[in-house]
């Protein structure tokens, strides 16, 4: 069977297992407003309701992926499990959701037009004028329905039959479920990166515009950040209307408007946003005001009950999966939000707080709340009273911006989280650790400064980077710690800089390097992997999650290696 879209006849889709739900969260006014940790929060709430979700982030971008891209531009990229090379956000995903992303769950300009122009190639288009539209929005459209089924974790068990000739879910479960089948998730997270207005995103908001109707106005729902700033002590409002008003132009009204500010949203300022842009009233602008850490979030959105918002708009209550449950859990989390007056800005009252980190509460008397949602919340006030603190320093080549170490420092707060204690990063430029950098005009007091830091500290981290710039610094921070004792962890280029340290001061070879760096040493003690491209950049490394074997697991003597000890192999 076929269907005629656009004068253009392509094959039907296959039977949909069980109409998924789009949640879409655009941005205005300025870049940088926290769209990925809000669209993470939504997940994770939507979790703790019970449903299953997936996460797609859309960047406008011309670039295949984020491989070549300049950390002090884009911030670090990120690895998946698959060695796709990724926009940072996917790791906020994968770290709330505790989900397992792929390559595809990054869609950029760039892959969409390579896949469009090969295509056209091929001869696929049977001789058609190849056009932004509908084929790039096209492709856009079945890139999203077809990334949304692909499973991203392994917790489900339920299949439900295809959709009858209404579009009406099947009330059970098939018998005809295969392996895959059953991990497919309820609600498909679409985050657009940049700001709505900009050249680049446009043809995704008309794919967008296009899709809403694609899908159903109840299997479609469209989000907005926004950035309320403070003048004098006026809650402006104007720039949200802007953002909304470009984003009306293009065929998308948003249902709930997050508003980014440093202080609670006003109700006056929540009643105006209401009534120039088009939502359903105050209820559906959100504050989405600043807080003691990022997992207050999630808390923070319960509380202004977003779940009601999504459970209405998607008809989340027709999920066989939540029928008769759905109830009593989101009324026991809009209970506990509520005691946790976290929309005053305030710190949990003491009795919720010693309940929390007690461990011991009845499950009963809270009302049916998800047990997902209490270990969060726990977890998200535990750190707020943490009092002792661990000093590490990173030393680092991108540390003008620190979105360049994003996972590195996810890393360390999860770690400190782990042993309750207050991470105290201290930033210091490889660069500054370098003898020749003390010789240089001016660079005497930093030189100092930066290595004062480094006696400072409980333990180093030195991640990666490329290129020469800072890699003796590096080097000398290795050596530092070796001869110190001071706990180090050497990632990538921060690896190869131990390797090297060792092999100069402790082997004794003088000229030990990696040929990264020197391709004439005569003792190359980290060398290139074989499949890499000298040539050609983009992803060319070898990346992800693979199996690793190593050659000498235990000592001469037979004892374990660290390695072993470290990797249990």
């Amino acid at each position: 069977a076929c269907i005629k879209q656009h004068n253009i006849y392509k094959p039907s889709p296959p039977p949909i297992l069980c109409k998924m739900k789009y949640i879409v969260v655009t941005g205005g006014v300025v870049s940088g407003l926290g769209k990925g940790v809000t669209i993470s929060s939504m997940g994770r709430m939507l979790q703790g309701c019970g449903l299953r979700v997936t996460s797609i982030k859309i960047d406008p971008y011309l670039n295949v992926d984020a491989g070549t891209m300049s950390p002090f531009e884009h911030g670090e990229t990120y690895v998946l499990n698959d060695g796709g090379e990724t926009d940072l956000d996917l790791g906020n995903y994968e770290r709330f959701l505790s989900i397992s992303l792929t390559s595809d769950h990054n869609i950029t300009t760039g892959k969409v037009y390579r896949k469009v122009i090969g295509k056209e190639r091929r001869g696929d288009y049977l001789g058609k004028t190849v056009q932004v539209v509908p084929h790039i929005t096209n492709e856009i459209q079945d890139w999203i329905e077809e990334v949304a089924y692909v499973p991203v974790d392994d917790q489900g068990n339920r299949h439900w039959d295809a959709v009858d000739e209404n579009g009406v879910n099947a009330a059970t479960p098939s018998s005809s479920a295969d392996e895959k089948d059953v991990r497919v998730a309820d609600v498909c997270l679409i985050e657009v990166g940049g700001t709505v207005g900009d050249i680049e995103s446009s043809v995704f908001l008309e794919a967008l515009r296009q899709f809403q109707f694609r899908v159903g106005p109840s299997n479609f729902c469209l989000t907005f950040v926004s950035l309320v700033p403070i003048m004098g002590e006026e809650q402006k409002t104007k720039p949200t209307q802007h953002g909304v008003r470009d984003l009306r132009s293009v065929g998308l009204s948003p249902t709930v408007i997050f508003c980014r500010c440093k202080e609670v949203l006003e109700e006056s300022t929540k009643n105006k946003i209401a009534s120039f842009c088009h939502v359903d009233g105050p209820s559906c602008v959100l504050s989405v005001h600043d807080v003691n850490n990022v997992y207050h979030v999630p808390l923070l959105l319960l509380e202004q009950k977003l779940h009601r918002i999504l459970a209405e708009k998607l008809q989340l209550s027709s999920i066989p999966k939540l029928e008769g449950r759905l109830d009593l859990t989101m009324n026991g989390l809009e209970e506990k939000a509520t005691m946790w007056n976290l929309c005053e800005g305030s710190v949990a009252n003491e009795k919720v707080l010693t309940m929390l980190a007690s461990g011991q509460e009845d499950l009963d008397t809270l009302g049916g709340i998800s047990r997902s949602m209490i270990d969060w919340a726990r977890m998200a006030f535990k750190l707020d009273g943490f009092k002792e603190s661990v000093k590490i320093v990173i030393v680092g080549k991108y540390t003008g911006l620190q979105d360049s170490y994003l996972s590195v420092i996810k890393s360390l707060k999860h770690a400190s989280m782990a042993v309750e204690r207050k991470l105290d990063l201290i930033w210091v430029e490889a660069g500054h650790l370098e003898n020749d950098f003390e010789g240089d005009s001016g660079g005497e007091e930093e030189y100092k400064a930066a290595w004062e830091k480094m006696k400072s500290a409980d333990g180093v981290v030195v991640p990666g980077g490329f290129g020469t710039r800072g890699f003796n610094g590096k080097v000398a921070a290795a050596k530092f710690c070796r001869e110190n004792s001071v706990p180090y962890l050497g990632i990538c280029l921060g690896f190869q800089a131990m390797v090297v340290e060792y092999s100069r001061n402790m082997l004794g070879w003088e000229d030990a390097n990696s040929t990264e760096f020197d391709e004439e040493t005569k003792n190359p003690v980290v060398i290139f992997m074989p499949e890499i491209d000298k040539e050609n950049m983009g992803g060319t490394m070898r990346l992800g999650s693979r199996n690793t074997a190593f050659t000498h697991s235990k000592h001469d003597d037979g004892s374990p290696s660290i390695a072993q000890i470290m990797y249990k192999n």
